[in-house]
């Protein structure tokens, strides 16, 4: 599995970090990186990793693929399946103190016991981990990054869900963030893009079947300070993410 590469001979600029039980002290080499912090940009950080538009993610050995596509046919998520479940791992606009996550995993706790699931919450390596169990396990990963959030949905049976949190966390402390220039609104989903072979077979997929064909999402242009008209939530559904357990 190709780590991140720092780059070299730059000193940050941004406010210095203060470590809270929400901000553990998280080793340099680890990530998830952000795509600027490669001394050659996307040509690094595409190596090993499945080049997703605003997320690159390296794959467990064995790994299949579901891609989860919007009404209109564009991709919305695309979980790594493996013999213990599946996980996804998606970036959101975010404030630049990178304090989101905290907000999200409250919204998240409250929607799972509000739906009768029993939810504990757990310290993992970036922080508190949301954890739901039902006839299932639901786990939410998050962490906080400059101007993004990345959220890993991990969702497995039982039995499984330990050692598939363990492929999820491998997977996340190696993915690369695309955050890009373009002001948005703060929760607003980074979108999704597939590389042209997914592409092009979910394209031939759709039209054997007389379905909709797959889109690619366009950029979104809005004022990073402003609210969108309606409110997309980084918290997403919580309680259909853990009765899709096995999905």
């Amino acid at each position: 599995m190709a780590f991140g590469r720092r780059k070299s001979n730059e000193q940050p600029v941004d406010e210095p970090e203060v470590a809270t039980a929400d901000a553990p002290v998280v080793d340099e080499a680890d990530g998830p990186f952000d795509i600027e912090d490669f001394d050659d940009d996307a040509a690094g950080a595409a190596e090993g990793r499945l080049d997703l538009g605003s997320v690159l993610v390296p794959l467990p050995p064995a790994a299949q693929l579901q891609v989860e596509l919007t009404e209109t046919g564009v991709p919305s998520a695309v979980w790594v399946v493996t013999a213990n479940g599946r996980f996804t791992i998606a970036a959101y606009a975010a404030p630049k103190t990178g304090s989101l996550w905290r907000e999200v995993a409250g919204e998240l706790a409250e929607s799972l016991r509000n739906d009768g699931a029993t939810v504990t919450i757990q310290d993992g390596r970036w922080g508190r981990e949301v954890v739901g169990t039902a006839t299932g396990v639901v786990r939410f990963i998050g962490v906080d990054g400059y101007r993004w959030m990345i959220r890993c949905v991990v969702n497995g049976s039982i039995e499984t869900i330990d050692a598939l949190t363990d492929e999820a966390r491998e997977a996340l402390v190696d993915t690369v963030i695309r955050r890009g220039d373009t002001p948005l609104p703060v929760r607003t989903p980074l979108p999704v893009q597939l590389p042209e072979p997914m592409a092009s077979q979910l394209r031939e997929a759709a039209a054997a079947q007389g379905g909709q064909p797959i889109a690619q999402p366009e950029p979104e242009v809005a004022s990073e300070q402003g609210e969108p008209t309606e409110r997309r939530s980084a918290s997403g559904s919580a309680m259909q993410q853990l009765r899709s357990t096995g999905g």
